[in-house]
């Protein structure tokens, strides 16, 4: 089974695109207040800020085995599936659950619970489905 390197490159690449602007121009004041960052003073946010990189870096090798797992699904899918039914449930089955244990056991506060949910699920539900246009139709 052959995997196009390529399309997990360009589509890990929209994936970091699509998160940049789902956790930044989008949900990134609330996604902020739900972690005390508007609290934080401008130059402590300023210093977080640019101690990212490591952070980006881990998010980067995860994206690329996260495309890649879907993209061996993927290739494994019998004919006549739908392979965005296949991510949805991917991402029904795996990921939702994860990230609500990981919200609920994080030390997320119970005001901001079902708003971390929602915003984590739906923008990781927007990634494996960039992911699945992008490996198939590369």
């Amino acid at each position: 089974m052959e995997l196009s390197y390529k399309a997990i490159f360009v589509a890990t690449l929209l994936e970091f695109i699509f998160g940049a602007a789902y956790y930044g121009p989008v949900f990134g004041k609330i996604w902020g207040r739900m972690h005390g960052f508007d609290k934080l003073s401008k130059e402590v946010q300023e210093k977080m800020m640019k101690g990212m990189a490591p952070y980006y870096a881990i998010q980067l090798f995860v994206t690329i085995v996260t495309t890649t797992v879907l993209a061996l699904f993927l290739k494994a899918l019998p004919a006549g599936w739908n392979p965005y039914g296949m991510a949805g449930f991917f991402w029904l089955g795996f990921v939702v659950p994860t990230q609500v244990s990981a919200v609920i056991f994080g030390g997320t506060e119970p005001k901001w619970m079902l708003g971390k949910i929602m915003i984590s699920a739906v923008g990781s539900l927007g990634c494996l489905m960039i992911a699945t246009a992008i490996l198939q139709v590369m």
